[in-house]
């Protein structure tokens, strides 16, 4: 019990120090589930009812990796937040990334690089959720045919207000 206080406390500060997030945990849903081969996610429940998904790796993660793992495990995502709270993190690595592969092109639209921008790397990941599709929260299962199965069921599903 008192194991899982500790792990609250170093998640709540995870979240400030890597996200400049500053959230109380209510509830933890499910606690370091297995995501990959690799990679562990802990969906939990604030004070003020937002449900999050934490997701760390041994290994490096971009977001296009944070996205397929959040959509596999049965939710639906809201917003993913950049580290440190830098609120233009995605869109600089993608500009940064297509001057790699355009080096003559020098102002990048939005549209070009929606694509570059899934290459940022991403570990740890804190993602909003919006809603748990199906009322159940999956885990990666090696011996499963489908890869995945159960490991919680939970309805959520965010309602926004004025």
């Amino acid at each position: 019990m008192n194991d899982e206080i500790y792990d609250d406390i170093a998640l709540e500060q995870i979240a400030k120090n890597s996200f400049g997030l500053k959230l109380e945990i209510d509830k933890v849903i499910v606690r370091q589930i297995p995501v990959s081969h690799v990679a562990e996610a802990t969906v939990f429940l604030t004070t003020k009812k937002q449900l999050f998904v934490y997701v760390t790796a041994h290994s490096k993660l971009v977001l296009s990796d944070v996205k397929k793992i959040v959509t596999r495990m049965g939710l639906k995502a809201e917003l993913f937040l950049p580290p440190k709270g830098e609120i233009d993190y995605f869109d600089e690595v993608g500009r940064s990334k297509f001057r790699e592969v355009f080096p003559s092109r020098q102002s990048p639209s939005k549209e070009d690089i929606i694509f570059y921008r899934t290459l940022a790397p991403y570990n740890p990941a804190l993602v909003q959720i919006h809603e748990v599709k199906d009322g159940e929260i999956k885990q990666f299962d090696n011996d499963s045919s489908s890869g995945w199965r159960s490991a919680a069921r939970f309805t959520y599903r965010r309602i926004k207000t004025s």
